[in-house]
């Protein structure tokens, strides 16, 4: 398959001395969706933006549909879409006007612009509002219309991130959806960001998990999970006592065991049959518990074995990702012109 996204040793060190990037790399094929993970801080916005020729590299490379980012900007900026966290819908514009001035902002040819753009309304399922002002839309509409607005210039890479924040279920699953529909009938790559494990579980073939500037995870969700190795229980004691870990380490079926939050994380074969036992031995060896958890593998634990934090919905933006955001959005349709 043809590479359409290529990060060689990128790397970014901002005033101050602070590495926010440091040396990733990884390959994204044609048609693939890709999820980029991590906590706040670990270098998930200044990678994506650099990749976005929003923010030049301290060292390293990126290719993007074929063409060198930090070399042909205004290239990029062409091939790709991209719809960010926040939203960058004006209230005072309906959602045709929208559509139609990203479509003159990027250069659509004007004998094209109607027919594509009543197109997008339509496959978003805007048409009916689509001359309504956009501050009558619900935020799954809105979320509907910065995608059309997005891949109005018939990109081959689209950028998403944190797509559905503050959606509910159901208008996260609606989104993802139109994705899914733009990547079998057109082959578009999706690079996205999101804080919902879920949606990265069920919509991203690969995934790529960064921490404090360095990946350190990539590969399809069932491939990660597969690294936890089994079941996870976690043990919470009334009180600590240093002779818990050993305790639990003894009992036949545990794999490993690792302190955790005031609590202890065993790894097992077999969660369901072993919590009795645990229960029992610590009962036996006088340590009082006030909880006992089983989890499958899943990537919360993914995220938590190779983070040591565990993936929370509601983190706020960072300074860092406030300021990159910030001049993507002021770069985005000024690239776009040709």
């Amino acid at each position: 398959m043809t590479e359409a996204i290529v990060a060689k040793g990128l790397a970014k060190t901002y005033v101050g001395g602070v590495r926010a990037v440091d040396g990733v790399s990884f390959t994204v094929e044609e048609g693939e969706a890709f999820g980029f993970l991590g906590p706040n801080g670990a270098g998930k916005t200044t990678t994506v933006s650099m990749l976005t020729a929003g923010l030049r590299p301290t060292a390293g490379e990126a290719i993007v549909d074929g063409v060198d980012v930090f070399a042909h900007p205004s290239q990029i900026k062409q091939r790709i879409g991209l719809v960010f966290q926040e939203s960058t819908s004006d209230n005072d514009l309906t959602g045709r006007e929208h559509v139609e001035l990203a479509a003159a902002l990027y250069g659509v040819p004007r004998r094209e612009t109607r027919s594509r753009v009543d197109s997008l309304l339509e496959r978003m399922q805007l048409a009916e509002a689509a001359d309504r002002l956009v501050k009558t839309y619900s935020g799954g509409m809105r979320r509907r219309l910065e995608l059309a607005v997005g891949i109005v210039h018939d990109p081959r890479v689209l950028f998403l991130d944190e797509p559905t924040l503050g959606l509910d279920p159901q208008g996260r699953s609606g989104f993802w959806r139109y994705v899914k529909d733009l990547q079998k009938d057109h082959g578009l790559t999706v690079f996205v960001t999101t804080h919902y494990l879920d949606e990265a579980d069920t919509s991203c073939d690969r995934l790529a998990i960064i921490d404090h500037g360095r990946i350190v995870a990539l590969g399809s969700p069932s491939e990660l999970k597969d690294r936890l190795g089994g079941d996870v229980v976690t043990v919470r004691p009334a009180r600590e006592d240093p002779r818990i870990a050993a305790t639990l380490q003894s009992v036949p079926g545990v794999l490993e065991v690792t302190a955790q939050d005031g609590g202890y994380r065993v790894k097992c074969g077999r969660g369901e049959e072993l919590v009795p036992i645990l229960v029992e031995t610590c009962a036996r060896e006088g340590f009082g518990l006030t909880g006992v958890s089983l989890k499958r593998p899943s990537l919360d634990e993914v995220f938590l074995e190779l983070t040591g934090r565990e993936y929370r919905e509601d983190e706020g933006m960072t300074a860092t990702d406030r300021a990159v955001r910030l001049a993507q959005v002021r770069n985005t349709f000024r690239g776009g012109r040709r």
